[in-house]
């Protein structure tokens, strides 16, 4: 028998339905492995889950991003050995725990340079910006776009992903401290929205054009203001809910404000595939190598404290990365 500490909910709802369980993972089968954690990402995707924005077949453990060291491979597994150094991002939720079994596919090798907390603070938020900025739409160099939440997890990566790529990246924030932490890390403009208009201040800063891209994490506080910050042809990416999912809408309003797309994009849609995953980490690793996205980890808290991590997260009292310690 193989006991591991985990972080189950019998019901959806508030940070208090969260409990530490011991659980028998056993061995892995063909596909899996079986990895001893020894650092945990925090993400909002956590708190949808967790408050059934987002369902699970309960009682379900939670947790979306870990990494840590192979303990066993199951029959098929060729890209990972036991001993082995990995991290993840990905189906199905499970990382709030000491260990786990898990499919194989989309665990990915950690490099050399890169240690684990950094693995566990920038796969789920990495891999996000990735696809955000390489799949989503065909961003360059010279390209302006609207980023926001830019002082958060995600955000502070996007910030440096903007900046190493040539993008002019204007961000929001709640607070004047976030807007300079943003801008520390690569943010051209922000814009704190508590005390400015920000789709008025957007037009201003792009001579009234607009920007290619917004890219909004926030949800339904955001969504009208966003579609009037983009110009003609440009895409709304809408892709997180942290102020509530975004309301129905009449599609044909973005023919009247100029052609625009809009996209709800999920990053294990992006990463479904095994070598496309395994790229797309390897691709946000060089940067971490090259020096070009440095991980902040302001926040770390112990597996017992999860809710008040979740409390935290939800508050908007954290900036940067959370990591969570078994």
């Amino acid at each position: 028998m193989t006991l591991a500490k985990t972080v189950v909910i019998d019901a959806h709802g508030d940070a208090d339905q969260m409990k530490l369980v011991d659980r028998d993972i056993g061995d892995p089968s063909p596909g899996e492995i079986r990895i001893r954690h020894t650092a945990i990402g925090l993400n909002f995707i956590d708190v949808y889950q967790r408050s059934g924005l987002y369902q699970l077949e309960l009682p379900h453990a939670l947790g979306m991003e870990g990494a840590g060291v192979i303990e066993a491979v199951g029959q098929g597994v060729t890209h990972l050995k036991e001993g082995d150094r990995a991290t993840y991002a990905s189906m199905p939720p499970g990382s709030y725990s000491g260990a786990r079994v898990m499919p194989a596919s989309q665990v990915c090798p950690i490099p050399e340079g890169v240690s684990d907390e950094q693995a566990a603070a920038v796969m789920l938020k990495g891999m996000t910006t990735h696809y955000l900025f390489r799949r989503t739409a065909p961003l360059s160099a010279g390209d302006t776009i609207l980023f926001h939440a830019a002082a958060g997890g995600v955000g502070l990566i996007a910030c440096q992903w903007a900046r190493s790529e040539g993008i002019t990246l204007i961000g929001t924030a709640g607070t004047d401290e976030k807007c300079q932490l943003a801008l520390d890390h690569g943010a051209s403009h922000m814009i704190n929205y508590r005390t400015d208009d920000f789709a008025a201040r957007v037009r201003e800063l792009t001579g009234g054009n607009g920007v290619v891209a917004v890219m909004d994490g926030v949800g339904k506080d955001t969504f009208e203001g966003s579609l009037q910050c983009l110009a003609p042809l440009g895409m709304l990416m809408s892709f997180g809910n942290a102020s509530g999912p975004v309301p129905p809408f009449e599609i044909g309003r973005l023919g009247a404000l100029g052609s625009l797309k809009i996209t709800r994009p999920t990053l294990f849609t992006h990463t479904s595939d095994h070598a496309t995953c395994q790229q797309m980490a390897a691709e946000v690793f060089d940067k971490v190598a090259k020096g070009e996205i440095k991980l902040q980890i302001n926040q770390r808290y112990a597996l017992d404290d999860i809710a008040q991590a979740h409390k935290d997260l939800e508050a908007r009292q954290t900036t940067g990365a959370t990591i969570i310690t078994p």
